[in-house]
């Protein structure tokens, strides 16, 4: 009798360690897809030691990912030259694996892609530079923009997100001040673009309907930023960029993006760096939104506005190729002075460890990247004492990407629920 006792429990404390087992590698998978999809784990043995766990946990690991068709695992390991030690396999994304559905609307258009694990751009529908005034016109166009290249591509689609010029108060998905779409306030557009995703056919795993992702296109580029472009690596990422209208704002910390209580946070575009400067949109006067945009740009430059209505690329290409020019290059001294001004304000208030700037703004960091450090640095209290790194934002597209990132989290954060 007390053999079998004896034998039952270890019977059972077997079952028992390999079910615990079995719970700590499944709730390892959304970690290591993280790690695979930022860069971070290039091989199985980085792998094990960012997770944390045994040589055989994270082999079972890899193996399961490689099998869900979203990573891939080099059959034979190998050493990097001057490497030392055991050689380890080598982990990539699955270059034939599932895509999400990006969109993005601005000011002056329109444009859809399919973007795949680790940030990479599989394919892009030309941009569209006619905005209808109809949301759910635009909405529709854009996502069977997308839908065609699923369809072109043959590519599985898990997710889809969409990037806004527009606070996207959270949990309802609504538009608050859509004010450079000429849009009435509070449109539903997580709603929207849902309804537009199952008209056009774009059905996720096992033809389930998708439900889409919808946020501020600076928030969205803040997160590509941190996890593919410039703002890799940083604890306390603020990024501030212009793009097409506007100008906005967003802060990752600690690999988060920080969107307030209900996903307002960081307008930064409303802050005040010219008191008898411009009215703005929000009912206040020389506002970042109205000083340090394209438009203001052109404007203190002497330029006019061109036909092509793209007024991101008139201004860059002014930049690029009449930097030499005296009024466009006071111009762009003048809006270097105001950006600086409220980046100065906002270290004070935040204090990153890195700013990354994009758009219009990355181009002026560029143009003169030591007359905007040294504003920054003259006008904020951390700027004195060690200098806080401005960069330009390194992604061509970051604003899809981040929808794309926007629409990959549930997938990061469960595979195996995510792929049904």
């Amino acid at each position: 009798m007390f053999c079998l006792v004896s034998a039952q429990s270890q019977n059972r404390g077997v079952t028992q360690t390999r079910t615990t087992r079995l719970e700590r590698g499944r709730a390892a998978l959304g970690p290591a897809l993280e790690l695979v999809h930022t860069g971070r784990a290039p091989t199985r043995a980085v792998l094990t030691a960012e997770l944390g766990v045994t040589r055989a946990t994270a082999g079972a690991v890899a193996a399961e990912l490689e099998a869900l068709g979203l990573i891939q695992v080099d059959a034979r390991p190998g050493a990097a030259a001057g490497s030392q030690g055991r050689p380890s396999h080598r982990l990539s994304i699955a270059p034939h694996g599932p895509v999400v559905l990006a969109a993005q609307l601005h000011a002056d258009g329109f444009r859809a892609a399919l973007v795949g694990l680790g940030g990479r751009m599989i394919a892009t529908a030309p941009a569209c530079l006619e905005v209808p005034p109809d949301p759910v016109q635009i909405i529709d166009a854009v996502v069977e923009a997308g839908a065609g290249l699923l369809r072109e591509t043959g590519r599985r689609c898990l997710g889809a997100g969409l990037a806004m010029p527009s606070a996207v108060a959270e949990p309802e998905g609504k538009a608050l001040n859509p004010i450079h779409l000429s849009w009435p306030a509070g449109v539903p557009v997580r709603e929207l673009f849902t309804e537009a995703l199952a008209k056009a056919g774009v059905r996720g795993p096992g033809g389930r309907p998708l439900a889409g992702h919808a946020g501020n296109d600076i928030n969205l580029a803040a997160l590509a930023e941190h996890r593919h472009g410039a703002g890799r690596g940083a604890r306390h990422l603020l990024c501030v960029a212009t793009g097409h209208r506007g100008v906005g704002g967003a802060l990752v910390l600690d690999g988060r993006l920080h969107t307030g209580s209900s996903g307002l946070a960081l307008e930064v575009g409303h802050l005040t760096v010219n008191p008898a400067g411009l009215p703005c949109f929000c009912g206040s006067r020389g506002c970042l939104d109205v000083e340090a945009d394209p438009l203001a740009f052109l404007t203190a430059a002497g330029r006019k506005p061109g036909p092509d209505g793209s007024l991101l690329r008139q201004s860059a290409d002014l930049l690029r190729t009449e930097y030499t020019d005296p009024a466009v290059r006071a111009g762009a001294e003048l809006l270097v002075d105001r950006l600086g001004l409220g980046l100065a304000g906002l270290v004070n208030i935040l204090n990153p460890d890195r700013i990354v700037l994009g758009g219009l703004h990355g181009e002026l960091l560029k143009a003169d990247p030591e007359r905007l450090r040294a504003v920054v640095a003259d006008r904020s209290l951390w700027g004195r004492s060690g200098s806080v790194p401005i960069l330009p934002s390194t992604l061509e597209h970051s604003s899809l990407i981040g929808a794309a990132e926007a629409a990959w989290q549930p997938v990061l954060d469960d595979p195996l629920a995510a792929l049904g």
